[in-house]
């Protein structure tokens, strides 16, 4: 079982979107990197467009544990940006971590397919 750091720092996030190639669907941007080490580093940012203080770190904590619950089946050695989208400061656990499997999905970095039942 692999676990991931966070990404904190400004300029970790800026090399991230001047290199990294991104995707996004209805609720979230996702921008990915090689890191060239065996984990993945997710870095999560949610504006202030979004919503007040509350509304942003729920947005962080779904995403966080969408990611969490799922991360044996990424790729590692990986940088992950996900940019939260003024749609996602109403949407369900269950809505954020399909957009998130989604945009995995996209960027090819699920290691086994992944069926909803």
């Amino acid at each position: 079982m692999q676990f991931s750091e966070s990404l904190k720092k400004n300029y970790q996030f800026q090399h991230v979107y001047r290199e990294g190639k991104s995707y996004a669907n209805k609720y979230m941007v996702m921008y990915l990197v090689e890191n060239n080490s065996e984990k993945n580093r997710l870095g999560i940012c949610v504006s202030k467009k979004v919503g007040n203080s509350v509304v942003r770190h729920r947005i962080t904590r779904l995403i966080r544990e969408s990611y969490r619950l799922h991360e044996n089946i990424f790729n590692s050695g990986l940088d992950i940006v996900v940019i939260a989208r003024k749609s996602a400061a109403s949407v369900s656990y269950q809505e954020m971590e399909s957009a998130l499997l989604h945009l995995a999905k996209l960027h090819h970095i699920i290691k086994i397919f992944f069926y909803e039942s």
